[in-house]
């Protein structure tokens, strides 16, 4: 499957934005993590962009994405890639082995609350974002609620990765697709 094929898919079952940013925003990270970890980039990216394919159509932990998994099989989507979508979902059953199952996992909830953050700094973009200001915030309840801290937490851990270093490693990868996820704002001058 190419990478053009996946986003076709994610198209025809997502058609909120901000979801088809989150699929870009974890592929980012995802994709990251495989050029450092010396894994299959192509692989990665694919299984990053389809993790939340039905989310519109199966929002609900009983479903997704249980129920996506049978429509990505009929489409041919590699069986290592359906398994990582499976695991990324602490619910379903399937426990987390691979390392792209622990990235997938690890990079699923931290982009959002990293845009979250992009959004609320002067130029909304993510070069502003720093991982001090991103610690602080995930201390406020209040800030983007809907975000599982514990997941971005128990995610660094199983990646084997200290935390504050997994935030800075996705505001880098983040920061290299700014443009296309919509946080570029005015990036810094260069130094």
């Amino acid at each position: 499957m190419t990478r053009e094929q996946a986003w076709a898919i994610v198209c025809e079952f997502v058609q909120n934005d901000a979801l088809r940013r989150h699929a870009l925003a974890v592929e980012a990270c995802v994709a990251a993590y495989a050029k450092k970890l010396g894994a299959d980039e192509h692989q990665w990216s694919l299984t990053a962009l389809l993790h939340d394919f039905d989310w519109e159509i199966h929002p609900d932990a009983e479903s997704h994405p249980m129920k996506g998994e049978p429509i990505l099989a009929e489409r041919g989507v590699d069986e290592e890639i359906r398994r990582a979508i499976l695991s990324h979902a602490t619910y379903s059953g399937v426990p987390r082995v691979s390392p792209l199952e622990k990235t997938l996992f690890a990079c699923d909830e931290l982009p959002g609350f990293l845009t979250a953050v992009s959004y609320v700094k002067p130029g909304r973009s993510i070069h502003e974002v720093e991982v001090k200001s991103v610690r602080k915030k995930m201390k406020d309840k209040a800030f983007a609620r809907n975000v599982n801290r514990a997941d971005i937490i128990d995610g660094a851990k199983e990646l084997g990765v200290e935390l504050d270093e997994h935030i800075a490693f996705c505001i880098q990868a983040m920061q290299a697709r700014a443009e296309e996820l919509g946080l570029q704002g005015n990036p810094p001058a260069a130094s």
